[in-house]
């Protein structure tokens, strides 16, 4: 696994949002975009993750930031999740990893004994340039909101 770092270019994509709808990156122009990758949806700690990121919106607004939330799950899950936790910020689908390959995201995994591939939970700041800013790659899901607001802060 290949992460990209803090100074690359951010690679474009073309996703399914919740509803359906094609988001790409280059829609955000202008505005920074914590792209963050998680596993899959509805599950704690990805709920508990998310959950964070919904309560912070406003501030994040406020600092001239939205949120894309990739995982490999399906469209109808995502849209289960959103209206489930109440989320008010845009899940991507991707379904066939090509993003998260992309940025060095998907790779080997090991759980309880059992080696698979996989979407790692690592969050990208990508500047309104699309050049990446910062990486997160060290949090707890319970904490992700609040570093990435103190980091925004600094």
């Amino acid at each position: 696994m290949n992460t990209l770092q803090a100074g690359a270019s951010a690679p474009q994509f073309s996703l399914q949002n919740q509803s359906g709808e094609t988001v790409s990156l280059s829609d955000f122009q202008g505005k920074k975009v914590l792209l963050y990758f998680y596993p899959k949806a509805m599950t704690p700690g990805c709920t508990v993750q998310a959950q964070g990121l919904r309560d912070i919106k406003t501030q994040l607004d406020d600092l001239n930031v939205v949120v894309l939330g990739v995982s490999i799950d399906a469209v109808a899950r995502l849209d289960k999740f959103t209206i489930r936790d109440e989320l008010n910020f845009t899940l991507l689908s991707d379904e066939d990893h090509q993003t998260a390959e992309a940025y060095g995201v998907w790779g080997e995994k090991k759980f309880m004994g059992k080696v698979y591939d996989g979407l790692h939970r690592i969050s990208f700041l990508i500047d309104e340039n699309g050049v990446i800013e910062h990486v997160f790659n060290k949090f707890k899901t319970k904490d992700h909101h609040q570093v990435v607001l103190d980091y925004l802060n600094q």
